[in-house]
């Protein structure tokens, strides 16, 4: 599998612990400004688990996330649970 982001596998992104430690990701934000991301697990960020790290590491261990590539700068998408739909919306 290639490498398809707008950002190289070493740029950090915004992720929490419990994702490199096996939770699902549940949010991922492209943000407009600087073309970052992040990778959540949909629940309150509490900053104390927040982490900054490489975009490889996530998607490392999360090869799913890679359908996401092409998610435009300014857009969020959202799912319920592993294996369920992408819902991918542009952010106010």
């Amino acid at each position: 599998m290639g490498w398809e982001f707008d950002q190289s596998p070493d740029t950090a992104c915004f992720t929490c612990k419990s994702i490199l430690a096996g939770a699902e990701v549940l949010l991922v934000s492209h943000y407009e400004e600087d073309h970052s991301w992040a990778f959540l697990d949909g629940k309150p960020l509490d900053m104390d688990e927040a982490l900054l790290v490489s975009m490889s590491s996530v998607l490392s261990a999360h090869p799913d996330l890679h359908e996401l590539a092409d998610l435009p700068p300014g857009w969020t998408a959202e799912r319920k649970g592993r294996g369920l739909p992408w819902i991918k919306a542009q952010d106010d």
